[in-house]
């Protein structure tokens, strides 16, 4: 834990003090980054990440070539799932797969799941979501629900915290067919209690799909344990899978294989036997049917490094260090002059707060270039958001500290 008056010494300390320290010299720094605060929006490259990708360029791709999909890349959508899957969504084997981006993946999962109540049930024709979902996730539901004659429920949520087990009970009946919410919300970095919401999705006979964006890799998941039926999250955040990573998608295995949950985008490396190139689709067996034309295979190899490098430190060690991390950052800011007005817009409970803290203030829209060009890289969320991601693998005390130092200063010019 921080102390009550921290300092520059202190953030030394708790560094000093950090079991996951190594894990920061293993990702590739900048020059002239002074605090990199914006791990929640694209994560660093690992070290190594450029000779892992000239090494796949020359070895499996340039000499082995197409032999490669013999030798290894047709099972890479599942392999490198089931790695994701175990560290980062507590998935058992065969219920997670990395393709698509989120976007894609969201709309397959979210329409398969849609049209699977819609078939078992033509009345479940209510979409529940809440107006401060991501915006890919509001649009892709809207265009499902315009496709398929839905009627969406709106949840209305306090953006600097998000939805509640009660909100969702409050809006779902015997109409309701899916429900779309976030683990861990984009603005505030409030953490659902998803394993109580899943259950009162379920309680009125509905499923629910949940967005990990932002807690894959950052907030530990029990998807298993929890009940959840699906889930699809990005994989450049907290998982340093690089700008336009495919993304992943977890289907609990009790809906593989159902007749009436099927992916609207019928690709052929998603139907059985590929290769047989034979008429008509007939889905793949088990997770790897949410797979439609030829994986990014090249995409996954960043993703790949990633995720291992999750699995060695483990969630629930990243997940002791992101509290840390933002309870550090919280006492710097409680110290600042009050007269500034500056508001932490974030949870101040564990167990609601995910790995962001979003301050606000009116100035931040004006100052935030200025700090892009000292070194310091937050990301702005309009109206007056300024968003604090501190990815725990490769983020410093120090360097939180830092980071405060010149925003502290920039709003006191």
């Amino acid at each position: 834990m921080a102390e009550q008056s921290p300092s520059r010494e202190s953030a030394a300390a708790l560094d000093e003090q950090d079991a996951l320290a190594p894990f920061a010299g293993r990702f590739e720094r900048a020059e002239g980054v002074v605090a990199y605060f914006d791990g929640n929006s694209l994560g660093r490259p690992v070290a190594g990440a450029a000779e892992e990708m000239a090494s796949f360029v020359r070895q499996e791709w340039g000499t082995r070539l197409a032999r490669s999909w013999d030798e290894g890349w047709m099972g890479w959508p599942e392999q490198v799932g089931d790695l994701l899957g175990s560290a980062a969504l507590g998935a058992a084997p065969g219920q997670t797969v990395v393709a698509d981006s989120t976007t894609v993946l969201l709309y397959k999962v979210l329409r398969a799941l849609v049209d699977h109540q819609l078939r078992v049930d033509p009345s479940r024709t209510e979409l529940v979501l809440d107006t401060d979902n991501f915006p890919t996730d509001r649009y892709v539901a809207e265009g499902i629900a315009a496709e398929r004659g839905l009627v969406l429920r709106w949840i209305e949520v306090d953006t600097a915290t998000g939805v509640r087990e009660d909100q969702v009970r409050a809006v779902m009946g015997e109409r309701t067919g899916v429900v779309l919410l976030s683990h861990v919300a984009y603005r505030s970095g409030f953490v659902a209690d998803a394993e109580a919401i899943t259950r009162a999705v379920h309680d009125a006979g509905a499923l629910v799909l949940w967005d990990t964006c932002h807690s894959a890799g950052s907030v530990p998941v029990h998807a298993d344990a929890w009940d959840w039926d699906a889930a699809v999250g990005c994989d450049y955040k907290y998982l340093n899978g690089g700008p336009g990573a495919p993304a992943h998608a977890y289907l609990a295995r009790r809906h593989h294989d159902l007749p009436t949950l099927q992916q609207p985008i019928q690709g052929w490396m998603g139907r059985r036997d590929p290769f047989l190139m034979e008429q008509g689709y007939q889905p793949a067996a088990g997770v790897r049917a949410l797979v439609s034309g030829t994986p990014p295979i090249v995409g996954m190899v960043p993703v790949r490094l990633g995720v291992q490098m999750l699995a060695e430190a483990g969630i629930d060690a990243v997940r002791e260090k992101s509290l840390a991390l933002t309870d550090f950052a919280w006492s710097v800011v409680e110290t600042w002059p009050q007269e500034l007005g500056v508001v932490v817009a974030s949870p101040r409970e564990h167990a609601r707060r995910g790995g962001h803290l979003t301050l606000r203030h009116p100035a931040f829209e004006e100052i935030y270039p200025g700090l892009w060009d000292r070194g310091v890289i937050p990301d702005f969320r309009s109206p007056d958001g300024l968003r604090l991601g501190l990815s725990p693998l490769s983020t410093t005390f120090v360097e939180v500290w830092d980071g405060l130092a010149a925003i502290l200063e920039e709003l006191q010019r």
